[in-house]
């Protein structure tokens, strides 16, 4: 037998793995010894992915708000598993964060948010969910302390976060009837492009008109956006939650949640603290940020 074939731990696929959090999972299951298929969205990230991993690594394309990639994916890798062979696991990590405050957000940009970050993730579990059946496998989900605790301009995202949370509550329930676990990684903050991305600045939130010389949002934008950035230089790397992963998807019982990173278990200790101390801690926290007063509050 080949070292190959003695460290075969079974099939994996893990979406959003261009870079950050599922990009280390991908390369830290490859060197475990599972045959990860790693969905990226560009044909650019599929290429670059090559030579990344070992001969059993795959950069496959998979775009999952296209029902499209969606099926060609999943009928890919059954074709590739052949007959008689399931996933071992299925990791939900794909994610984008369009910020912006919900009294302007555009519809269209709030839709790709919950496409992306939601409804992408149930559409990839149903057409993969045979190959979980068969291979007696399981279903990782990767989501934020956000989904736990929303913040200011920051909200589409929290709320497609709480949405993946909620989901993956019910699906654990109703999957546990067949012994198929479903485990919940809730992230807090973690080095990423998605920082580079995704700014609360002004320059971030094109949907803001101008209503008036004050400019609404500008002064809390510029806030949060300080906070992001501050928060960013305790970010924990994403091996730190790839190894999170690859520990919910070895374990022989695993949790229904795991927490990594800053933020994370701050923001489930937020969420339990009443409502009007935790908005006093957030006003008290973005005014420190500014000169003047925030406009409005």
């Amino acid at each position: 037998m080949t070292e190959q074939t003695h460290r075969d731990k079974g099939a994996v696929v893990i979406t959003g793995t261009s870079s950050g959090i599922g990009h280390a999972a991908a390369l830290l299951l490859d060197r475990a010894g599972y045959r990860v298929f790693a969905g990226v969205r560009k044909t650019q990230d599929v290429e670059q992915l090559r030579g990344e991993g070992s001969g059993r690594f795959c950069p496959l394309l998979l775009d999952i708000t296209s029902q499209q990639h969606i099926d060609a994916a999943s009928t890919f890798v059954a074709e590739r598993l052949g007959p008689e062979e399931g996933l071992r696991g299925l990791v939900n990590n794909a994610g984008i964060c369009e910020p912006g405050p919900i009294e302007f957000i555009g519809m269209d940009r709030l839709r790709s948010q919950m496409d992306t970050n939601f409804i992408g993730h149930v559409a990839v579990i149903q057409a993969f969910m045979p190959l979980i059946r068969k291979g007696q496998g399981r279903i990782i989900n990767v989501g934020s302390g956000l989904g736990d605790f929303s913040f200011p301009l920051l909200g589409a995202y929290a709320a497609s976060k709480c949405a993946l949370a909620a989901m993956s509550d019910a699906l654990r329930r109703e999957l546990r009837w067949w012994r198929i676990p479903v485990s919940l990684v809730i992230a807090g903050t973690v080095e990423s492009p998605l920082w580079d991305k995704t700014p609360a600045s002004r320059d971030s939130l094109p949907d803001v008109q101008v209503k008036d010389k004050d400019r609404l949002y500008e002064e809390m934008a510029g806030a949060v956006n300080d906070l992001m950035q501050q928060g960013r230089r305790a970010a924990v790397q994403p091996e730190v939650v790839a190894e999170v992963i690859k520990k919910a998807l070895e374990a022989r019982r695993p949790k229904a949640r795991y927490r990594r990173g800053p933020g994370s278990r701050m923001a489930d200790l937020g969420s339990r603290l009443p409502e009007r101390f935790t908005d006093w801690v957030i006003e008290r926290v973005l005014r420190k940020q500014l000169p003047g007063k925030l406009v409005g509050w």
